[in-house]
C-alpha cells in the first residue's frame, strides 16, 4: 500500500487577474475561477480520497467545496499551516514591488523575508512539520490537499529534493493537479500541474 497525496491549487481569483500578490488575503474566485473549481471537482469525483485538508482562506475553501460535494462522507480538515507564504506589506500590491524588494535585499529569493512576513525557507519548514505529522497519522491513505501555487511548489521541491534553480518546473496553474506517491520512503511524482480537466 502506498501513501498518495493529491495537490490542488485554488481556482483563479480577482487578484490573479490583476496580477496582485495575495499571500494571506482571503481572495475571491473570478467567474473563470468558479468554473475551474467545478471542473476540478468533476474530475476528482471518482477519485478515492480518505482525508481532505484545505487551507482556511476563502479562495481554497470555495475551490474545495466543488470537490467535497462529491466526497460528502470524507473527513475535511481546515488548516492554516497549508496557507500560502505570508508576504506582509506586499500583499494586495503588484508583484513587481516584491521582486524589486527581493533584488534590493541582495539575498537569495528563498531567504528573503518581508518585515512581518515569511521567506520561502520559512514556508519549507512549515510544510515539513505539517507533512511529518500527517504522513505519520495517515500512512497508506489517499490524501487531498487544497492549497496554493507557492505552497505546493515549495512542498514538491522539498519532497523531491529538487534544486531551487528548477523552481519554474514546479509552478502550479489554477486548479492544476499534482500527485505524489510514497512507498517505503521512496517518493515518486506521478502527475505535475495537470490541467486536462480545463480543456
Amino acid at each position: 500500500m502506498k501513501t498518495r497525496i493529491i495537490f490542488v491549487r485554488y481556482g483563479e481569483t480577482l487578484h490573479n487577474v490583476k496580477k496582485l500578490v495575495q499571500g494571506h488575503i482571503p481572495g475571491k474566485l473570478s467567474k473563470l475561477g468558479m468554473l475551474q473549481a467545478k471542473k476540478v471537482g468533476e474530475r476528482l469525483k471518482d477519485e478515492k480520497i480518505d482525508i481532505i485538508f484545505v487551507s482556511d482562506l476563502n479562495r481554497t475553501k470555495k475551490t474545495a467545496q466543488e470537490i467535497i460535494r462529491y466526497h460528502k462522507d470524507t473527513p475535511v480538515m481546515y488548516d492554516e499551516r497549508i496557507r500560502e507564504r505570508n508576504y506582509a506589506r506586499y500583499e494586495g500590491k503588484p508583484s513587481i514591488h516584491l521582486r524589486i524588494a527581493t533584488s534590493k535585499s541582495k539575498k537569495e529569493y528563498i531567504y528573503f523575508r518581508p518585515k512581518g512576513g515569511e521567506s520561502e525557507f520559512d514556508v519549507t519548514l512549515r510544510s515539513k512539520k505539517f507533512f511529518t505529522e500527517i504522513l505519520n497519522k495517515y500512512r497508506r491513505k489517499n490524501i487531498l490537499i487544497v492549497s496554493y501555487g507557492g505552497f505546493i511548489r515549495i512542498t514538491l521541491m522539498h519532497m523531491l529534493n529538487e534544486s531551487n534553480d528548477n523552481y519554474k518546473k514546479y509552478i502550479q496553474s489554477n486548479t492544476g493537479i499534482s500527485i505524489i506517491e510514497i512507498n517505503d520512503k521512496k517518493i515518486r511524482l506521478k502527475k505535475l500541474n495537470c490541467t486536462k480537466h480545463l480543456k
